[in-house]
């Protein structure tokens, strides 16, 4: 009878200990995801204020660079195509395709002196540049928070509560842009 009950407090003393690792791994599951969609909502944040940002700039353009209207449609075109994106993939998607718009605004600028003197233009280019540090460090740290993530659902045996509770890896903020990663020519 003795044995029964030190038996039953053994199976009743895992079934504890099992219940409050099952509790404690959800908890950081919920905090680990909570951390990536709040720092991707700060990027979300920094992108739409270089969203509304673009038209500005623009504008400006438009007044120096008559005969540069292709190069402006697309950065019109690709700063729309990200202000509706959907899910987090294609934001960052459309994100990549503005960032490269947005370089070809600044290389045509180098073409006309009186726009790169304009002190609109160089304010607005000095904002955008703030902007863009802003969107970097933010995609570090959602980086960073889904690296975190995505290794404790794949990683045993947090990947099982993973399972259990449908918690899913999250897609990193990476350039895609195979312009972006090639070498920069530099001419004197």
């Amino acid at each position: 009878m003795i044995g029964l009950w030190i038996a039953l407090g053994v199976v009743g003393g895992l079934l504890l200990l099992f219940c409050l690792w099952l509790a404690l791994s959800y908890n950081s599951f919920v905090k680990l995801k909570n951390e990536a969609e709040e720092s991707f909502s700060a990027m979300d944040v920094c992108m739409k204020k270089r969203y509304d940002l673009v038209p500005n700039i623009v504008e400006t353009v438009k007044g120096y660079a008559k005969h540069e209207k292709e190069t402006l449609e697309r950065v019109i075109k690709a700063r729309n195509a990200a202000v509706s994106a959907g899910s987090d993939e294609e934001k960052a998607a459309a994100d990549n395709v503005l960032t490269g718009a947005l370089k070809s605004i600044f290389a045509l600028a180098e073409n006309y002196p009186d726009l790169k003197a304009n002190t609109n233009f160089v304010d607005l280019q000095r904002q955008l540049t703030n902007l863009e540090t802003e969107i970097a460090n933010s995609r570090r740290f959602y980086n960073a928070t889904v690296k975190n993530l995505n290794t404790k659902v794949e990683s045993f045996p947090s990947n099982l509560v993973a399972k259990m509770f449908k918690f899913k890896k999250r897609t990193l903020f990476e350039v895609d842009n195979t312009e972006e990663r090639k070498a920069v020519k530099v001419e004197f």
